[in-house]
């Protein structure tokens, strides 16, 4: 059965990957590659401190075409004690909905090519988004786990599964409610738990008329492991 599983969930992931090369090579529009990264004083992941509040640098490079979307994540802090390498595959539909393939890596115990269900350090997440609408800006977005080492107590994929709900409150803050829907080792959590409610907000401050530097501050609670975090964030 475990075989049978990964058989299947290797040819999804090929299916998918195939699927959406084709729709990004009939887009009409001319496609683009991005570089950034974030500083962020620490690294808090839905509401889960990643580390002991050391900061960390958070690259990513990307390639966009129309509403197609791939590209690579990561963290790293200082002392590289912590490590994290994320591929994510995107497409956004026409009307407000998307769909995301990412595979999570951030263990490194193991060599980064192996896949095998019960020995691997990736963690896959497929993800719908709903973006909202001019009038209702409500966004949502529901994650679930579904292969690698998201492992429950018996050794099973445990589908760590996490909805989140975000609201606009004014042009540059917003508002993040998380929640952890049942047992999920990757949020700590026994049963349904909310462990995101934050606020972000967003400020460009200008050096001149031709450099100006972005940067964000969120704050918040886990209240179901009854942390609070603070976080300050440079994109360059």
């Amino acid at each position: 059965m475990k075989d049978s599983f990964k058989t299947k969930s290797k040819g999804l992931l090929g299916l998918f990957f195939l699927s959406t090369t084709a729709l990004a090579s009939a887009q009409e529009s001319k496609g683009c590659f991005n570089i950034n990264a974030d500083v962020v004083s620490s690294y808090v992941w839905r509401g889960i401190n990643q580390e002991s509040n050391q900061p960390n640098i958070q690259p990513t490079v990307s390639y966009t075409n129309g509403g197609f979307n791939i590209g690579t994540w990561g963290s790293g802090n200082f002392t590289g004690s912590l490590k994290e390498f994320d591929f994510y595959v995107t497409y956004a539909f026409p009307h407000f909905f998307s769909v995301t393939l990412t595979d999570y890596n951030w263990n490194f115990t193991k060599s980064h090519f192996i896949y095998n269900s019960n020995r691997t350090d990736h963690v896959f997440e497929g993800t719908l988004s709903y973006a909202g609408t001019e009038y209702f800006p409500l966004s949502a977005s529901l994650n679930t786990m579904f292969f690698g080492a998201d492992k429950n107590a018996e050794g099973d994929n445990a589908y760590s599964t996490y909805v989140e709900l975000s609201y606009p409150i004014t042009s540059n803050a917003k508002l993040f409610l998380g929640t952890s829907l049942f047992d999920g080792p990757a949020y700590g959590t026994n049963g349904f738990g909310v462990t995101n409610l934050c606020i972000r907000i967003c400020k460009t401050i200008y050096f001149s008329d031709k450099f100006c530097l972005p940067v964000y501050g969120i704050a918040g609670f886990n209240p179901d492991a009854e942390n609070a975090f603070l976080v300050a964030g440079i994109t360059l």
